[in-house]
Protein backbone atom coordinates (compact mmCIF):
# COMPACT_ATOMS: atom_id res chain seq x y z
CA UNK A 1 0.00 0.00 0.00
CA UNK A 2 2.61 2.24 0.53
CA UNK A 3 4.43 1.82 -2.20
CA UNK A 4 1.71 2.39 -3.98
CA UNK A 5 0.78 5.73 -2.60
CA UNK A 6 4.63 7.01 -2.75
CA UNK A 7 4.29 5.83 -6.71
CA UNK A 8 1.15 7.83 -7.15
CA UNK A 9 2.38 11.12 -5.38
CA UNK A 10 5.70 10.94 -7.02
CA UNK A 11 3.12 10.71 -10.59
CA UNK A 12 1.52 13.55 -9.32
CA UNK A 13 4.62 15.30 -8.48
CA UNK A 14 6.25 15.02 -12.02
CA UNK A 15 2.77 16.27 -13.68
CA UNK A 16 3.16 19.08 -11.19
CA UNK A 17 6.75 19.80 -12.11
CA UNK A 18 5.82 19.65 -15.83
CA UNK A 19 2.56 22.46 -15.24
CA UNK A 20 4.82 24.64 -13.12
CA UNK A 21 8.21 24.38 -15.84
CA UNK A 22 5.88 24.80 -18.75
CA UNK A 23 3.74 28.03 -17.39
CA UNK A 24 7.38 29.48 -15.78
CA UNK A 25 9.38 29.44 -19.49
CA UNK A 26 6.13 30.34 -21.61
CA UNK A 27 4.78 33.22 -19.17
CA UNK A 28 7.68 34.51 -16.87
CA UNK A 29 11.70 35.39 -17.46
CA UNK A 30 14.38 33.01 -17.42
CA UNK A 31 17.43 34.37 -16.29
CA UNK A 32 18.92 31.10 -16.86
CA UNK A 33 17.80 28.16 -18.13
CA UNK A 34 19.37 25.58 -15.59
CA UNK A 35 18.59 27.78 -12.36
CA UNK A 36 14.69 28.40 -13.08
CA UNK A 37 14.58 25.04 -13.59
CA UNK A 38 15.71 24.00 -10.44
CA UNK A 39 13.35 26.82 -8.80
CA UNK A 40 10.52 24.98 -10.77
CA UNK A 41 11.15 21.97 -9.09
CA UNK A 42 11.42 23.22 -6.15
CA UNK A 43 8.09 25.28 -6.32
CA UNK A 44 6.88 21.71 -7.45
CA UNK A 45 8.26 19.92 -4.63
CA UNK A 46 6.68 22.36 -2.36
CA UNK A 47 3.08 21.93 -3.72
CA UNK A 48 3.30 18.17 -3.59
CA UNK A 49 4.59 18.24 0.02
CA UNK A 50 2.41 21.07 1.01
CA UNK A 51 -0.60 19.12 -0.11
CA UNK A 52 0.66 15.50 1.45
CA UNK A 53 0.54 17.46 4.79
CA UNK A 54 -2.73 18.43 4.26
CA UNK A 55 -3.65 15.00 3.68
CA UNK A 56 -1.52 13.38 6.00
CA UNK A 57 -4.08 11.76 8.51
CA UNK A 58 -5.08 9.74 5.37
CA UNK A 59 -1.57 8.54 4.14
CA UNK A 60 0.13 5.63 5.26
CA UNK A 61 3.34 7.16 6.02
CA UNK A 62 4.99 8.25 9.38
CA UNK A 63 6.75 12.45 9.23
CA UNK A 64 10.10 10.84 8.62
CA UNK A 65 8.92 8.77 5.61
CA UNK A 66 7.12 11.48 4.34
CA UNK A 67 10.09 13.62 4.41
CA UNK A 68 12.16 10.94 2.77
CA UNK A 69 9.59 11.16 -0.01
CA UNK A 70 10.08 14.80 -0.55
CA UNK A 71 13.66 14.29 -0.62
CA UNK A 72 13.27 12.07 -3.24
CA UNK A 73 11.39 14.73 -5.38
CA UNK A 74 13.53 17.69 -4.76
CA UNK A 75 16.46 15.55 -6.38
CA UNK A 76 14.01 14.34 -9.14
CA UNK A 77 13.48 18.15 -9.65
CA UNK A 78 17.61 18.16 -9.66
CA UNK A 79 17.98 15.62 -11.96
CA UNK A 80 15.04 17.12 -14.41
CA UNK A 81 16.54 20.14 -14.41
CA UNK A 82 20.05 19.15 -15.36
CA UNK A 83 18.57 16.08 -17.61
CA UNK A 84 16.40 18.25 -19.19
CA UNK A 85 15.93 21.75 -20.08
CA UNK A 86 19.77 22.32 -19.04
CA UNK A 87 20.97 19.60 -21.87
CA UNK A 88 19.23 21.09 -24.44
CA UNK A 89 19.96 24.89 -23.52
CA UNK A 90 23.71 23.78 -23.57
CA UNK A 91 24.20 20.61 -25.73
CA UNK A 92 26.98 20.59 -28.06
CA UNK A 93 26.11 16.98 -29.32
CA UNK A 94 22.62 18.05 -29.86
CA UNK A 95 23.52 20.99 -31.94
CA UNK A 96 25.78 18.65 -34.57
CA UNK A 97 22.48 16.29 -34.87
CA UNK A 98 20.53 19.50 -35.55
CA UNK A 99 22.97 21.54 -37.33
CA UNK A 100 23.67 18.44 -39.60
CA UNK A 101 19.62 17.59 -39.98
CA UNK A 102 19.23 21.38 -41.17
CA UNK A 103 22.11 21.02 -43.52
CA UNK A 104 20.54 18.18 -45.47
CA UNK A 105 22.30 15.53 -43.54
CA UNK A 106 25.60 15.63 -43.92
CA UNK A 107 28.69 18.58 -43.21
CA UNK A 108 32.54 17.80 -44.26
CA UNK A 109 34.47 16.77 -41.36
CA UNK A 110 37.40 19.44 -42.21
CA UNK A 111 34.21 21.64 -42.17
CA UNK A 112 32.77 20.96 -38.61
CA UNK A 113 35.18 23.58 -36.88
CA UNK A 114 34.26 26.41 -39.10
CA UNK A 115 30.16 25.63 -38.39
CA UNK A 116 31.25 26.11 -34.51
CA UNK A 117 33.24 29.74 -35.15
CA UNK A 118 30.77 30.86 -37.84
CA UNK A 119 27.51 29.38 -36.77
CA UNK A 120 27.33 28.06 -33.46
CA UNK A 121 29.02 31.07 -31.85
CA UNK A 122 26.51 33.34 -33.05
CA UNK A 123 23.54 31.35 -33.49
CA UNK A 124 23.47 30.14 -29.33
CA UNK A 125 24.57 33.51 -28.59
CA UNK A 126 27.42 31.58 -26.55
CA UNK A 127 29.20 34.59 -25.28
CA UNK A 128 26.36 36.15 -24.08
CA UNK A 129 24.67 33.03 -22.33
CA UNK A 130 27.70 31.84 -20.42
CA UNK A 131 28.49 35.67 -19.31
CA UNK A 132 24.82 35.48 -18.19
CA UNK A 133 24.82 32.43 -16.33
CA UNK A 134 28.40 33.46 -14.57
CA UNK A 135 27.19 36.91 -13.61
CA UNK A 136 23.57 35.37 -12.35
CA UNK A 137 26.38 33.00 -10.69
CA UNK A 138 27.84 35.65 -9.02
CA UNK A 139 31.49 34.09 -10.48
CA UNK A 140 32.48 37.33 -12.22
CA UNK A 141 31.67 40.71 -12.81
CA UNK A 142 31.82 43.30 -15.44
CA UNK A 143 33.70 46.66 -14.83
CA UNK A 144 34.42 49.10 -17.61
CA UNK A 145 34.09 46.22 -20.08
CA UNK A 146 36.32 44.22 -17.79
CA UNK A 147 35.11 40.79 -17.16
CA UNK A 148 36.89 39.32 -13.97
CA UNK A 149 36.30 37.18 -11.69
CA UNK A 150 34.99 37.46 -8.09
CA UNK A 151 36.38 35.58 -4.84
CA UNK A 152 33.78 33.05 -5.25
CA UNK A 153 34.50 32.48 -9.50
CA UNK A 154 38.40 32.33 -8.17
CA UNK A 155 38.08 29.51 -5.71
CA UNK A 156 35.87 27.69 -7.85
CA UNK A 157 38.60 28.07 -11.01
CA UNK A 158 40.83 26.56 -8.65
CA UNK A 159 38.30 23.97 -7.71
CA UNK A 160 37.77 23.25 -11.27
CA UNK A 161 41.24 23.47 -12.44
CA UNK A 162 41.97 21.29 -9.51
CA UNK A 163 39.91 18.19 -10.43
CA UNK A 164 40.66 18.24 -14.08
CA UNK A 165 43.99 17.49 -13.81
CA UNK A 166 43.67 15.04 -11.07
CA UNK A 167 40.49 13.31 -11.73
CA UNK A 168 39.57 13.39 -15.46
CA UNK A 169 40.87 11.03 -18.07
CA UNK A 170 44.20 10.34 -18.53
CA UNK A 171 43.40 8.20 -21.50
CA UNK A 172 40.38 10.16 -23.55
CA UNK A 173 39.04 8.94 -26.79
CA UNK A 174 39.35 11.96 -29.00
CA UNK A 175 39.11 11.52 -32.84
CA UNK A 176 40.51 8.05 -32.73
CA UNK A 177 42.89 8.61 -30.26
CA UNK A 178 43.45 8.03 -26.19
CA UNK A 179 45.06 11.46 -25.11
CA UNK A 180 45.29 13.27 -22.04
CA UNK A 181 44.91 16.59 -24.06
CA UNK A 182 41.50 17.45 -22.23
CA UNK A 183 43.30 17.41 -18.59
CA UNK A 184 45.57 20.57 -19.13
CA UNK A 185 43.76 21.75 -22.43
CA UNK A 186 46.03 25.04 -21.58
CA UNK A 187 49.01 23.45 -22.16
CA UNK A 188 49.03 24.21 -25.94
CA UNK A 189 48.31 28.03 -24.83
CA UNK A 190 49.88 30.80 -25.85
CA UNK A 191 52.33 32.05 -23.37
CA UNK A 192 52.23 35.51 -21.88
CA UNK A 193 50.13 38.90 -22.77
CA UNK A 194 47.76 37.96 -25.60
CA UNK A 195 46.43 41.32 -26.03
CA UNK A 196 42.78 41.00 -25.02
CA UNK A 197 43.94 41.31 -21.30
CA UNK A 198 42.48 44.15 -18.69
CA UNK A 199 44.85 46.82 -18.79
Amino acid sequence: MKVLVAGLLTVIYIIVLVIVYVIHVWFFNVNVVFYSAIIDGMISCAIVAAASLAIRARLPFDGFSLALLVVVWALGGYAFAISGPALFDRSLSFYILEKLQQRGGGILESRMADVFKEEYMPEFRLVDVRLTEQLQSGTIAIENGCVKLTPWGERLATLSRFIRTTLLPKHRLLAGVYTDALVDPFRASKKGPIGYECQ
